[in-house]
């Protein structure tokens, strides 16, 4: 494959991997996509190829349904281990953000919801709200009508419309969420941090990856008593991060986040979904292998000083 034919597959490749990020809801099997989508088109008459932007989008699009509806994905995501991998601010693979609707369709709230949709309804969802292309375009890629894609949208849109619209935030915005919910923590008493809550909020813990399943948190009660145990050094805790943390705040897949480093490291995320400027929905994150990417973006950027410099 000649240079000219590599470089227009690179030109796509942001562009690929932020919608294979989006259908698989996992970074490091965005890259496998996208990988396996370079593979087909080295592979390819390429002379055949009128558009290789759509042609690749159709390449890349059905690689990830296939990996969606092969029976060891199902079954991973059947188990209730599994959760979105979170994407730190700045991370080329988080797409356009544009829109409110690009904004969504990255945070780990809509992430997790797009699991109740079937393949084909998150991948027409995915490419006419996040990408912008006509039911027309999304008829060809999927091999699909104009009309059927129009009936997948509705529907997508109906499962996803109980999670409602998603606050915006910057860095520091994202700063003082982090801080106050520090403060009501360190405070001990769980009705302030019940109070930054909504009624409904939920929250769900991956638990560093020690166990087989998440631990869910149905009530801003539970919610406020595990963050505020959480939230108390101890030397197993220590232990079980490799070393003493520093907390940081940070805006991951478009929302405020808590985050723990040691030396370098992601040893921990807490994030928080925002709405009405309240949280109504934490989304805990400790396994090491959902933090490699993160820690990798991480390095390469710069970042404010530590809310706590060793906790």
């Amino acid at each position: 494959m000649d240079s000219t034919a590599v470089d227009r597959f690179e030109a796509s490749r942001v562009r690929l991997a932020s919608l294979a990020y989006r259908l698989l809801g996992s970074a490091a099997d965005a890259e496998d996509a996208v990988q396996d989508a370079f593979l087909r088109w080295q592979a390819a008459d390429r002379d055949l190829i009128e558009v290789p932007e759509a042609w690749l989008t159709k390449i890349t699009t059905n690689l990830c349904l296939d990996r969606l509806r092969s029976a060891r994905v199902r079954h991973e995501r059947s188990v209730g281990a599994w959760m979105p991998e979170p994407l730190l601010a700045g991370d080329p693979m988080l797409g356009p953000a544009d829109t409110a609707e690009q904004r969504e369709s990255v945070s780990m709230a809509v992430l997790t919801l797009m699991e109740r949709l079937s393949p084909t309804e998150r991948a027409v969802y995915v490419l006419r709200e996040a990408f912008t292309h006509s039911h027309t375009e999304i008829a060809e890629i999927l091999d699909i009508t104009e009309s059927a894609s129009q009936q997948h949208l509705h529907r997508a849109r109906r499962h996803l419309a109980s999670e409602g619209r998603g606050d915006a935030v910057d860095g520091a915005e994202a700063r003082r969420i982090v801080e106050a919910f520090l403060d009501a923590a360190a405070s001990g008493r769980t009705d302030r941090l019940v109070a930054l809550l909504t009624e409904d909020a939920t929250g769900v813990s991956d638990g560093a990856g020690l166990g087989t399943k998440l631990m869910r948190l149905p009530t801003p009660e539970r919610i406020a008593g595990t963050f505020r145990h959480a939230m108390r050094p101890s030397e197993a805790k220590h232990r079980i991060a490799g070393g003493v943390p520093s907390i940081h705040a940070a805006v991951v897949n478009g929302s405020p986040a808590m985050v723990a480093m040691v030396d370098g490291a992601a040893v921990g995320l807490v994030v928080f979904g925002m709405r009405d400027g309240l949280v109504s929905v934490v989304h805990g994150v400790a396994d090491r292998a959902r933090l490699d990417r993160f820690s990798r973006v991480w390095a390469g950027q710069e970042h404010d000083a530590p809310l706590i410099a060793s906790w």
